[in-house]
């Protein structure tokens, strides 16, 4: 994997980059659509790439229990077994393990585990989280790492940054091939003193990338906000900076001030199923009776396919019904929102007005705060 810097807003931190791996470049600041076990949630991958998506996201714990890496290995990889040939970046699971798993036990070696599928009992090690992300080929592979709940102690934080090391040396001592890229994850909680001793760490190990993690998991807005401000900044310049699991379109954009140049969240695809949606003009939540006999398009200043093919009523109509169709069209709109929001912000960084398209993005999105959905994981 290469990364280069195109340009940098002179305003703030906001910088334009470009990824190139092994299925392609990948422009950035980028959002990845989250496709959990092998799919993002009702669309096809040709309808992705129409979309303007560059590169997903994999998740290495659902697909070692369904189908299973050795099978996807088997069948030719990840990228052959769902017919996408962009890259792809895999997680390390270990979030999963610690949100989903009905039991989980952490040990030095790793972390043992209850299916939340089937109740069957698994462990995974550093070691085996990258066996994993090797038989399914992604471009981008994560270090295994302890995701931190909110809140916690800082004694049991300061703990787990320790572990956090450790698995993340011998994540990348198991990453040995030359065409998949090794991301560390900077953990801490929101302690800012041991969110610098983990980076400080990872960055004398030595990674391709490295990511912000263990926040979006209860703490308060503004100290997240915080986090991120204050430590995207000291990620090494010359590496991808990585925030994962964030994703409010506020998010994004405070984010890409900060320096961040990736980002994942299930929240468009998400909150397309549920029935709401992003606009220009702020949260739509489309099951509203207002919309019954709306004729006019979901966002008049969006030119997706759903926008411009089908009216509000309709929508209104196919959600109330549950009818297949609504996730699919709905979840059109969202990621062409979300991808738009990153070519725009892109786009404005290149130009040197990174800070004056965000103050129009602030003034015209002051009511559009869409919470985090409060559902089951994925």
């Amino acid at each position: 994997m290469k990364f280069q810097i195109v340009s940098k807003d002179p305003g703030c931190e906001a910088r334009a980059g470009r990824i190139e791996t092994a299925h392609g470049l990948v422009d950035t600041p980028v959002f990845m659509p989250v496709g959990t076990a092998g799919s993002v949630k009702s669309l096809s991958p040709d309808e992705l790439e129409l979309l303007g998506a560059r590169i997903i996201l994999g998740n290495t714990y659902h697909l070692y229990l369904r189908p299973g890496d050795e099978r996807v290995a088997r069948l030719g990889g990840l990228h052959k077994f769902m017919g996408w040939d962009r890259p792809i970046l895999t997680d390390s699971g270990g979030f999963q393990v610690f949100s989903l798993a009905r039991i989980n036990e952490i040990g030095e070696e790793g972390v043992r585990f209850q299916s939340h599928i089937d109740g069957s009992r698994h462990l995974l090690t550093p070691e085996t989280a990258i066996g994993i992300q090797k038989n399914l080929g992604s471009d981008i592979m994560m270090c295994f790492d302890e995701c931190t709940p909110y809140p916690v102690s800082f004694d049991y934080a300061a703990e787990s940054v320790e572990r956090t090391v450790r698995w993340s040396r011998r994540s990348k001592q198991a990453a040995d091939g030359p065409n998949q890229a090794l991301f560390g994850i900077v953990q801490g909680s929101v302690f800012k003193n041991l969110r610098m001793t983990c980076l400080e760490k990872l960055a004398e190990i030595g990674f391709d990338g490295y990511a912000i993690g263990g926040l979006s998991v209860g703490e308060p807005k503004q100290e997240m906000i915080e986090v991120v401000d204050w430590l995207a900044p000291r990620l090494p310049a010359s590496a991808p900076r990585y925030l994962m699991g964030v994703g409010t379109p506020e998010d994004l954009v405070e984010g890409v001030r900060a320096g961040i140049d990736m980002f994942d969240c299930v929240m468009p695809t998400r909150n397309a199923r549920n029935g709401t949606l992003f606009s220009s003009r702020g949260p739509i939540h489309i099951k509203n009776s207002a919309y019954a006999e709306d004729p006019g398009p979901l966002d008049p200043d969006c030119g997706c396919y759903t926008c411009r093919r089908f009216s509000r009523a309709y929508l209104r109509h196919l959600f109330i019904s549950r009818e297949l169709l609504s996730y699919r069209l709905n979840t059109i709109h969202n990621l062409h929102y979300y991808l738009g929001l990153m070519a725009r912000m892109r786009a404005a960084v290149c130009e040197g007005r990174f800070e004056k398209w965000r103050s129009g993005f602030r003034a015209g999105q002051e009511c559009s705060r869409i919470q985090e959905p409060v559902e089951g994981e994925f």
